[in-house]
């Protein structure tokens, strides 16, 4: 199932056996091959990407194999229509009143066979417009005492922001048309996804097998009266079953097969947790382009480069594009029968610093912001001295550079080294008090600011960090992590580095001080990055509240000259040097290692950025 989030912008990156196994399947080097096996470096943690605990890259490549909605990205950043499942086009544009078309075209079914309408496109206004989850009893998404029923990270961007009123279903029940205040320059990539919503009125109502052509037609009818009429106590149902039925690692003969419906190429066969996902294909996938002959695409949890190298030289996989280490790319390059597709991607690790809360306990870590001045400035003056002493450079120079020799480090939030505005950006942004000197110099420096405080940090009682990072597997990590806690050490600071399992459901967990990871653009947006630093956005994990910066990002939602997106980039990036909150640190290196006999894998800039065109790929 697809369940995709409006505004997000970013995201945090069934098999029988093991690995071991995986060599039942035919010999990569097969004339008749149709089954694809792809390394993940993280498990599977549920169906639903869509909720601020699920928006993982592997989760979102499952979502992307089981769904279509109405556009894609390729590997040139180009958006491409999906035609096959329905047409979308402005249908009103003036100042004040901007209208959107979105048609289903007549025949698309989902994968039990249940006819898509312009039904299934009303959920996304439940998951993205606060005021229907107010006016619906379904609660506040801006609220910070407790969770709206729907748990959805499409709350606060700019659907949220700027649509008027509800969607208006014409009468064949096939198009929707949505109204918003004024030109969106993000239209195209704002409007809705299509939804199940029979399956989730039947998993609300207990229902534990697929439904009949009649039973399926009325809970679809069911749910536009519970939509229209706005039926809390239903709606509130459905918004338990959105929010946390999907959350699932092991799919076999006892799951649910409600949960399992979609309008993908694909549908999840089985999965064993932790370890693999099962793909097949959909019999009746009729919502996008047609596949190329690839029957099964199974996908492996292997967060190991190594190891993910010896598997593709014992050809028990056919693709891996993972975190990979110096040594694995040439173990990749060495390997007979296998290309080797380099470069970069728009993935960038980057580490954050909680300052507030972000659920329904307290922050009082040592980098909590305060509304007392003394103990504001005391906090801000330790999450500079952390971020001063965190080893950027020595990351890149180890881990980075002998995968990509011309990797840098990464001194904006907002754009990558070569796009429009990078330079300026950096030149004017402050973020040269974290490059400045030497890692000696910036360490030493970040010492006296910890000794303001706690005089005796150089030698005794160092200050603690808590620090979360990734699955203690991912070998790559596990590096950065142990560099960024000797360095650290220096300074006054005592990391606690310990891998964490499940680490992608933890990013809003108070217990944490720092975080890093990767965030992994979804589209070439200009207000792509509000979701990580607005108040209220739905990718921001640390409680970073800054009403100069909400504003600055709203601004954004409109028609503005590339010089003029500069300029607010730049802004808010003065914001966030002098807040000390965030820094980024690499692009991540773009290793892609597939069987030879594989054809037209593409990986794109973008995410997903392996299995984009899933549908070309071929023996």
């Amino acid at each position: 199932m697809k369940l995709t989030r409006i505004s997000r912008a970013s995201i945090a990156v069934a098999a029988v056996a093991g690995l071991a196994s995986v060599g039942v399947v035919a010999p990569s080097d097969a004339a008749t091959r149709s089954t694809v096996v792809i390394v993940e470096s993280n498990a599977l943690t549920s169906l639903n990407p869509s909720t601020p605990d699920t928006n993982l890259t592997i989760n979102n490549d499952v979502a992307y194999l089981t769904g279509n909605g109405f556009n894609y990205y390729d590997d040139k950043k180009n958006l491409i229509k999906n035609t096959v499942l329905g047409s979308y086009k402005i249908t009103k544009n003036s100042p004040k009143d901007f209208q959107v078309t979105y048609t289903i075209n007549k025949g698309k079914v989902w994968s039990d066979g249940t006819p898509i309408t312009g039904v299934d496109l009303l959920l996304s206004h439940v998951l993205s417009s606060s005021a229907y989850s107010k006016a619906a009893g379904l609660g506040d998404p801006a609220s910070t005492d407790a969770k709206p029923a729907f748990d959805s990270l499409g709350y606060g961007g700019v659907y949220d922001q700027h649509v008027v009123g509800e969607p208006k279903l014409s009468a064949d029940k096939m198009s929707v048309t949505i109204k918003y205040d004024s030109f969106q320059p993000d239209w195209e990539i704002s409007g809705p996804g299509v939804s199940p919503v029979h399956a989730l009125e039947q998993l609300a109502a207990g229902k534990t097998k697929l439904g009949t052509a009649a039973e399926n037609a009325a809970a679809k009818a069911q749910f536009l009266k519970d939509f229209t009429s706005k039926n809390t106590a239903n709606l509130k149902k459905i918004g338990a079953i959105w929010s946390t039925a999907y959350n699932i690692k092991t799919v076999n003969a006892s799951t649910n097969p409600l949960l399992l419906v979609g309008n993908g190429a694909y549908k999840i066969q089985s999965a064993v947790a932790d370890q693999s996902v099962t793909l097949v294909l959909n019999p009746k996938y009729n919502s996008g382009p047609k596949t190329s002959g690839i029957k099964t695409i199974v996908l492996k949890m292997i967060a190991d480069g190594t190891a993910a190298a010896q598997a593709l030289a014992n050809k028990e996989i056919d693709i891996y594009q993972g975190q990979p280490t110096a040594d694995a790319v040439a173990q990749l390059k060495a390997i007979a029968g296998v290309t080797v597709i380099g470069g970069t991607n728009s993935c960038f690790e980057h580490v954050d610093l909680r300052v507030g809360s972000v659920n329904d306990t307290d922050y009082t870590g040592v980098f909590a912001a305060s509304n007392n001045a003394a103990k504001n400035a005391k906090a801000r003056d330790l999450r500079t001295a952390f971020l001063l002493a965190y080893p950027r450079a020595e990351i890149v120079e180890k881990l980075i550079k002998p995968i990509n020799s011309k990797a840098v480090v990464v001194n904006s939030s907002f754009t990558l080294p070569g796009q429009t505005g990078y330079d300026a950006i950096v030149k004017g942004s402050g973020v040269s008090k974290f490059t400045a000197g030497t890692q000696a110099d910036r360490t030493a420096a970040a010492l006296k600011l910890v000794q303001k405080y706690y005089p005796t940090a150089g030698t005794d009682t160092p200050v603690p960090v808590k620090l979360l990072w990734g699955q203690p597997s991912n070998s790559r990590r596990a590096s950065e992590a142990a560099l960024v806690k000797a360095e650290e050490a220096k300074a006054g600071f005592n990391v606690t580095n310990t891998g964490t399992s499940g680490w992608g459901g933890k990013l809003d967990d108070n217990s944490f001080d720092a975080q890093f990871f990767a965030w992994c653009p979804t589209s070439t947006s200009q207000t792509g990055t509000n979701a990580n630093f607005l108040s209220d956005g739905g990718n921001n994990f640390i409680g970073y509240n800054n009403p100069l910066m909400d504003d600055i990002l709203r601004s954004l939602e409109q028609k503005l000259s590339p010089a003029q997106i500069t300029a607010k980039y730049l802004a808010a990036e003065k914001l966030l040097i002098a807040d000390a909150i965030t820094l980024p640190i690499f692009q991540h290196p773009a290793a892609t290692a597939v069987n030879s006999a594989l054809k037209n894998v593409k990986p794109a800039p973008l995410s997903p950025t392996l299995v984009w065109n899933f549908w070309e790929w071929k023996y």
